[in-house]
């Protein structure tokens, strides 16, 4: 959850200097990060809202290395003292093959939006018999 908070973070900063929808995506995604420590909070039995708080709070105050470490209690600490290594390449990997689904699914949903506005007749190009006048 440290990276997943540290990135969410300097995505918000860097949202402030976008304006638009495209403001509005870049907030979202970053919150869309912020999920991943919230659902390793609630699998782990903690309450996620009080960790991810918890999470937020300690990277503000420059605690960058600040993550969850479940262990006997379950809490916020350094985890790179507490031995929790996350591989930079598999981060990357993770956060790049979401984005590209995420926008796969876009771009789905902008051709079947574009079909239903249509007046239901198929798309020039589509192939099939050709049209009909």
């Amino acid at each position: 959850g440290s990276i997943e908070v540290a990135v969410a973070r300097r995505l918000r900063e860097y949202s402030q200097t976008l304006k638009g929808r495209e403001q509005l995506a870049v907030e979202e995604f970053a919150l869309s990060l912020e999920s991943i420590p919230k659902i390793l909070a609630e699998n782990s039995g903690l309450d996620p809202i009080d960790i991810l708080t918890e999470l937020k709070a300690q990277h503000d105050a420059g605690n960058m290395h600040a993550g969850i470490v479940v262990g006997s209690k379950g809490e916020v600490k350094n985890a790179f003292e507490a031995g929790v290594i996350e591989p930079l390449r598999i981060k990357t990997q993770a956060i790049t093959s979401a984005s590209e689904v995420a926008t796969m699914i876009l771009r789905i949903d902008d051709v079947v939006a574009a079909g239903k506005s249509s007046s239901g007749a198929m798309p020039h190009g589509m192939g099939g018999m050709p049209d009909m006048e």
